[in-house]
């Protein structure tokens, strides 16, 4: 999935970063309140991550522009104020979850998976697919008893066409869903992971379609 992580402390940024990119999602790093604003009004994210304390623009002014503009992005807001008063204003602003300085890593990690599968309308973990069965979490995509062997590639890729099972899913949206502005990865690159992922999963009986000229799916299984 891609983030937007709106973050001026360069420690922080650059572990929160690192750590969101080792688990396959696509991170782009901004570090004051109005490159996050033009990140949010010209491209399209999955989840932003915002600090309140920003330059130039305020975390919660970068918030109100976009629940302003109706995007039902989720935002889960990063501040040092702990006092219930805050954290109750900071929801009633838009926010769909905070955490309080200092916090692990794991459980922003946990936090983001829990944000994003709210977004996309499911209640369960595990995303299934006929036999095939992959653990956000985890990370991985197994087949009956066995780990299916998958690149970070591969496992964005897979994970986006199970979370819109049954629409097709054009090769733009995966440019934009799964690389960060300083990745350069093209189209015909993303025919490369499908390719990967076919032979993989079809001795399985899992297929992925192709619909020309418009992108991918996963066929009914």
């Amino acid at each position: 999935m891609r983030i937007l992580l709106a973050e001026d402390d360069a420690l922080l940024g650059g572990a929160i970063a690192e750590h969101l990119q080792k688990v396959a999602h696509a991170v782009d790093w901004v570090r004051d309140g109005m490159a996050a604003e033009t990140a949010l009004r010209t491209q399209s994210f999955d989840l932003v991550i915002l600090d309140l304390g920003l330059p130039r623009l305020s975390g919660r002014s970068v918030l109100a522009r976009l629940r302003d503009r109706a995007a039902p992005t989720p935002v889960l807001i990063i501040t040092a104020a702990g006092a219930i008063t805050d954290r109750v204003a900071l929801l009633d602003a838009g926010a769909d979850d905070y955490m309080v300085k200092p916090f692990a890593l794991a459980e922003l990690e946990a936090r983001v998976r829990a944000l994003i599968r709210r977004s996309q309308g499911r209640d369960r973990n595990m995303l299934l697919h006929g036999p095939l069965a992959f653990d956000p979490a985890a990370r991985t995509a197994t087949i009956g008893e066995e780990v299916l062997d998958l690149s970070a590639r591969e496992v964005a890729v897979l994970e986006l066409l199970l979370l819109r099972s049954g629409r097709v899913v054009a090769k733009e949206q995966f440019v934009e869903h799964l690389c960060s502005f300083d990745q350069d990865v093209t189209p015909n690159a993303i025919e490369v992971y499908i390719h990967r992922l076919r032979r993989k999963l079809e001795p399985a009986g899992v297929h992925v379609q192709t619909v020309r000229g418009l992108g991918y799916y996963l066929a009914k299984p």
